[in-house]
């Protein structure tokens, strides 16, 4: 690639990710830089945060949910971090990585100051481990998919190479090398992305099966330890605590965050109203109710909800697209995301949320690239029920949604629910709503016949969603399969992964594809309205990759 191309790339994708930054602590918007004056920080340094969901697993190499992710960010850390504008700069690493020409070899100077929480030194060989075993096939990592961009990644992860060929090595204890089977202009990101972060493999050996099941059963580099965690997907309550290990201990203010879980919205306001709790999440009545108030934040979210089809079996009524289609017509998505969601949440006009990625040339929002598909249509889904109906051989249909036992997706679901059996005669639907992780594995194993699941960037491009649905994808819940789908985004990551514009075309087309077949019916782009207290600064969140990040969050009485 040119080097004016790979420029405008990396200069374009950085901008994305500073239009999703979110930084709140009081009132509608904030600004929280991460350089925040300490001296501002008074009172007990406890922040005490409700999250609607358990969190279903504490293990770096099986992490997949927002929730798991979040607490990972905040007690380990990676080469790189996110600041408050969503940008990397050196973590772990002493300085960002000096690149080879050709873009494939990075080498990391380690800082060596850092250590894990039992007092061990984090070390190159560390970062070898954690990818090695997220990389595993034994480890059946879920994420495993991402280290196909280091150097035989892709034959690692299937089990055709052993661990030792994936392309990263300690040169010494604190020296790193990386190399990548092509350049890849968004990998900084990923260096701050939780499934990259290092593993103390001396703790993962001695804990064995149980390793991180609990708190204590492991070590951590970050800006806090993870303290009173009894079990993933059970658990209600956990906190983490400022880690003394540290090597930027002195930027911590927060001495302990408490966290609880609570599904319903309402009790969590009554929580936040009484002063029990710093920060909790609104559905959208009650985010309408406090539109007002000083201490409502929304932040958007570069993650899209959707309803994902059961196509597995060769029998499925789901691999018709007709059926998907009527389906997906039916549905209000505006009135959805103001009625129902009111929390600044927005409808969704294709797979990939708006104002994350721009193009090459002309800087446009890949949102607005195939808009008009996912309209509300009476009429035609009519017409495609009717032809559904032909095609299957039926005069009626029923299915069920699994989906999440929260507030808002329960109300989101008996939205879609009636407005599909109010359109499409002879449908009827049903609703299921289960435990977050219970919906994770649900939709993992296959136990379901429409699924309300969704994703959010991991990084700030494209492919971080049009990868997903490749035949056979590890995140392709209902295994949509369309060939010609599948070569576009290959040829997005390999062919033409060094011209930025053909790359892009590529990814747009795919996701045309995808909207045209509706393999996926993408519903709305998620926004989470707050109440958090004006006492609580220096919250960062991020649009994409690891959500939260409370390492420069005080408290001012």
């Amino acid at each position: 690639m040119k080097k004016k191309n790979m420029t405008k790339l990396i200069s374009v994708m950085m901008l994305s990710t500073l239009v999703l930054a979110a930084c709140g602590g009081g009132g509608k918007t904030g600004s929280t830089d991460s350089s925040s004056d300490s001296k501002k920080a008074s009172g007990e340094q406890l922040f005490r945060l409700v999250v609607q969901q358990e969190m279903p697993t504490a293990d770096l190499s099986l992490g997949t949910n927002t929730i798991s992710f979040s607490a990972f960010n905040n007690i380990y850390e990676g080469l790189y971090r996110l600041d408050a504008k969503s940008k990397p700069h050196a973590a772990g690493a002493a300085e960002m990585a000096k690149k080879s020409d050709d873009g494939l070899t990075y080498t990391f100077k380690l800082r060596e100051d850092a250590k894990w929480s039992n007092g061990d030194p984090v070390v190159a060989a560390d970062y070898v481990y954690g990818w090695q075993r997220t990389a595993d096939p034994k480890t059946a990592a879920e994420y495993a998919y991402m280290f196909a961009l280091v150097k035989n990644g892709a034959d690692v992860s299937d089990g055709k190479k052993p661990l030792d060929e994936l392309g990263i090595k300690a040169i010494s204890d604190y020296e790193l090398e990386v190399t990548l089977e092509q350049e890849t202009p968004y990998f900084d990101y990923l260096l701050a992305f939780p499934s990259f972060f290092p593993q103390n493999k001396k703790i993962v050996d001695e804990k064995g099966k149980d390793y991180a099941a609990t708190s204590e059963a492991s070590v951590y580099n970050g800006p806090f330890t993870l303290t009173d965690f009894d079990g993933a997907g059970t658990d209600t309550e956990w906190s983490y605590t400022k880690n003394d290990q540290y090597w930027d201990k002195e930027t911590v203010q927060l001495d302990k965050i408490e966290v609880k879980v609570v599904k319903e919205a309402p009790t969590s306001l009554n929580l936040f109203q009484d002063g029990q709790v710093d920060d909790v999440i609104l559905s959208g009545e009650l985010a309408k109710q406090m539109a007002d108030d000083p201490e409502l934040v929304i932040e958007k979210d570069a993650r899209t909800s959707y309803l994902e089809f059961n196509q597995r079996d060769e029998k499925s009524p789901y691999r018709n697209a007709n059926l998907r289609k009527a389906i997906s017509y039916s549905i209000d998505r505006d009135a959805l995301v103001d009625r129902i969601l009111g929390d600044g949440s927005v409808a969704s006009t294709g797979l990939v949320p708006a104002g994350m990625s721009f193009s090459p040339e002309g800087n446009k929002d890949f949102a607005d690239e195939n808009k008009n598909v996912l309209t509300h249509d009476t009429k035609k889904a009519k017409e495609y029920w009717e032809k559904a109906k032909k095609e299957l051989g039926i005069d009626s249909f029923k299915f069920d949604i699994v989906g999440d036992d929260t507030d808002s997706t329960k109300k989101i679901l008996e939205y879609i629910q009636g407005a599909v059996k109010e359109t499409l005669d002879g449908v009827d639907v049903t609703v299921t709503n289960v435990p977050f992780a219970v919906r994770l594995d649900r939709g993992k194993n296959g136990d379901f016949e429409v699924i309300m699941g969704g994703w959010g960037a991991d990084y700030a491009d494209p492919s971080s969603f049009t990868d997903l649905f490749l035949t056979g994808g590890s995140y392709n819940r209902g295994r949509y399969s369309n060939e010609k789908y599948d070569q576009l985004v290959k040829d997005s990551g390999s062919k033409n992964a060094a011209d930025p514009e053909k790359r892009w075309t590529d990814m747009v087309d795919a996701e045309k594809l995808l909207m045209d077949d509706m393999g996926v019916a993408p519903v709305y782009q998620k926004a989470e309205a707050h109440m958090r207290s004006s006492k609580v600064k220096g919250v960062i969140a991020h649009g994409a990759g690891a959500r939260y990040d409370y390492k420069w969050t005080y408290i001012t009485e």
